[in-house]
């Protein structure tokens, strides 16, 4: 069962605005080092859409690479059959990181029918991206929990904005083997500390040790020390977060001569100077 921290990777350019190779390499195997259980590629936080079909291949590659090199987990974002169907080229990969079909709003029965379709398609399982205020479609507890139930579902990376009593429910009825990963940063500590299994962490990219900490100090009973750790680990996702993601993260890495520059692309735009500035004094403050 997928278990831990697994740190959605940003996708670093150089300063000719292609994707630098080396410092996406170097970025997976700094968190590998630091315990992260696995990384995932092409999620929301590498950009995927404004990436080109060349470019997903790229980022696959030198991750699956990473991934066989250091005997760690490797998911892949990937939305359509096609995509998944693709995945079978590199056997590096555990899972893909799959979207509730966004904006289409086609109903909690349509939704499983489309994932149900997709698991028969791909050849790994599937973990499940449910962030509904992105997505724009809802889930029910018991649709989640009939989701668990689907052949070829894995987990879900449960993104609802906040800890509400679905949520608890939820993780109150997990079924043996279905893997719940906590994927808003902020309040990872609380769904871990309601038996999550660990979470998709675009903020595990700095501090990578802590989160890692933090998932072990609530797996082991060590109560009273994942309270500390997850109150600092959320004062600083809110401030990574502070601008659209991965805007500050990519700053932050930047400033650290991590990656070659903190370039996003359209349509988002480069964090501010003072939201950096603030999220560097929060991570310097541990």
């Amino acid at each position: 069962m997928l278990c831990g921290v697994y740190v959605p990777l940003i996708t670093p350019f150089d300063a000719t605005g292609a994707v630098s190779r080396p410092a996406l390499q170097a970025l997976a195997h700094e968190v590998l080092q630091a315990g992260a259980a696995g990384i995932v590629a092409l999620g929301t936080t590498a950009e995927p859409s404004s990436l080109t079909a060349a470019e997903h291949r790229t980022v696959v590659d030198v991750l699956a690479e990473v991934c066989r090199d250091r005997g760690a987990q490797l998911l892949v974002g990937a939305n359509t059959p096609d995509a998944l169907r693709a995945l079978s080229a590199h056997p590096e990969v555990t899972a893909a990181l799959t979207l509730v079909p966004p904006f289409v709003r086609p109903g909690e029965a349509g939704v499983l029918a489309y994932l149900a379709a997709l698991a028969t398609a791909s050849p790994v399982p599937l973990v499940v991206y449910h962030v509904p205020y992105r997505t724009g479609q809802p889930l029910s507890v018991d649709a989640l929990l009939r989701l668990a139930d689907l052949p070829g579902v894995a987990g879900l990376k449960h993104a609802a904005g906040g800890v509400d009593a679905d949520t608890v429910a939820l993780l109150a009825s997990r079924p043996p083997g279905f893997a719940v990963l906590g994927g808003d940063d902020p309040v990872i500590a609380p769904l871990l500390a309601l038996g999550a299994q660990g979470g998709i962490l675009a903020s595990a990219h700095l501090a990578t040790a802590r989160f890692v900490e933090l998932v072990e100090a609530w797996h082991g009973g060590a109560a009273d020390r994942a309270r500390t750790v997850g109150h600092r680990l959320a004062a600083l996702s809110r401030a990574l977060f502070a601008a659209p993601n991965p805007t500050v993260i990519k700053a932050v890495l930047h400033a650290q001569g991590r990656i070659p520059t903190a370039t996003v692309r359209l349509p988002l735009l480069p964090a501010a100077p003072d939201t950096v500035r603030a999220a560097l004094l929060r991570l310097e403050a541990g």
